[in-house]
């Protein structure tokens, strides 16, 4: 007789969350069928097989798990009443068959998945993607069946030359589909024989993006700035500081604390990969911070007050309230520029580039990677192949100078 639990596999993800699962097991062997579902390992209650109430959303998985092991349960039972005798992959394989996997329905596993790892700005990005997918479709449900390259290929098209997106965003599309996908085989949910990903089908090809930084002297322009409204002089101290820590993220900037300042360095989490940051506080950067602490309270740590009526601890508020306030930043900067005569496009993000515009090949690329907090040297040589010339330059000038 076949049993079936859920169970909390042991292969974490990058987040280092654990997979739940369902185990069918059947003379000694078991199987196992994926639910979507990843927790903390503290979260898991091994003897009644469920998740802890200390779990947010401890009722909702609960009730979910159920349904999985009474469904899986059915299909078990069936099989068991079969004449014929069948393995544990066999009783899998015909939960798999019996069963119509939607899409849109593995789509909205992973929109779950990033709304538990508080990627709100990315779930609201990928949520709107997969509504302009939808549209296209003009149906609110797809078979895996039916996710083949000529449908692909069309949805490009349309992207490209009805909504005329970019090839870089219509990459974007492709690589959420495939995500989706891969999230559907890693939960055997579907089989990757049918994968419309890869070599002769659909190969997805990263367009090169330009990159472009302030120089030396356009950066003094904005240090030597005046007549300038307040609110502009503070979008320039967010962006120096920024620039002078080699380009941490607007996000970051915004949740600065005096208590991330110690022994004249800055130690903080970084937003992006929890990963812990640690680097000396340049003299231009106390400079700015000076101007600032006046206003420095037990009740306000904050450094720049943008997010001070902000609960830090709500998350996707956090997310939402950055989002508009780099968009008033941006328009700033981009008054800034005008005024000041610079004719490079401003924007927060640009402090990142012009980091890497002015430190060129002068920087070891190892010593780059960890200014950058980049995990692999592979993308620290990527990125900075934007900004080295001088090589080719000179390449260039020793043929043509004769």
């Amino acid at each position: 007789m076949a049993t079936v639990k859920a169970v909390l596999r042991k292969k974490k993800n990058p987040e280092g969350r654990y997979p739940i699962a369902i185990r069918i097991t059947k003379d000694r062997k078991s199987s196992y069928l994926g639910t979507g579902q990843h927790i903390e390992e503290k979260y898991w209650d091994e003897k009644n097989r469920c998740v802890r109430k200390s779990h947010p959303n401890a009722n909702i998985i609960n009730n979910f798990i159920l349904a999985k092991v009474a469904e899986a349960n059915k299909k078990v039972l069936e099989a068991e009443n079969n004449a014929d005798y069948q393995t544990v992959k066999a009783i899998k394989k015909n939960i798999r068959q019996n069963k119509k996997v939607d899409f849109f329905a593995v789509a909205n596993m992973h929109l779950e998945n990033l709304k538990n790892r508080e990627k709100h700005h990315q779930y609201d990005t990928e949520l709107g993607r997969l509504k302009k997918f939808k549209g296209f479709l003009k149906k609110n449900e797809l078979s895996f069946n039916e996710l083949n390259v000529p449908l692909l290929k069309r949805f490009e098209a349309y992207l490209l030359h009805n909504k005329k997106r970019s090839p870089r965003t219509v990459v974007n599309y492709l690589i959420l589909i495939r995500t989706i996908y891969n999230l559907a085989i890693s939960e055997s949910l579907v089989d990757r024989g049918r994968y419309p990903f890869g070599k002769g089908k659909v190969q997805i090809k990263i367009p090169e993006s330009q990159k472009i930084g302030l120089n030396r002297k356009e950066i003094q322009k904005l240090e030597n700035a005046t007549d300038l409204t307040e609110a502009q002089k503070k979008a320039v101290h967010v962006w120096l500081i920024s620039f002078y820590f080699a380009g941490i993220r607007v996000g970051d900037v915004l949740k600065l604390k005096w208590s991330d300042f110690n022994d004249g360095r800055l130690m903080y989490r970084m937003n992006k990969n929890s990963k812990l940051v640690t680097l000396k506080t340049p003299d231009k950067a106390s400079a700015i911070l000076d101007r600032y602490r006046e206003n420095y309270s037990l009740d306000n740590d904050l450094i720049f007050h943008y997010l001070k009526d902000t609960d830090l601890n709500d998350s996707q508020r956090v997310s939402v309230r950055t989002q508009g306030i780099t968009r008033n930043l941006n328009r700033h900067l981009k008054k800034i520029a005008y005024k000041l005569g610079i004719t490079k496009k401003m924007s927060m993000h640009i402090a990142r580039h012009s980091f890497g515009n002015i430190s060129g090949d002068k920087i070891p690329i190892q010593m780059l990677q960890k200014l950058y907090r980049h995990s692999s040297v592979t993308t620290t040589i990527n990125y900075q192949a934007n900004f080295i010339h001088k090589d080719a330059d000179d390449a260039l000038d020793s043929v043509i100078n004769f």
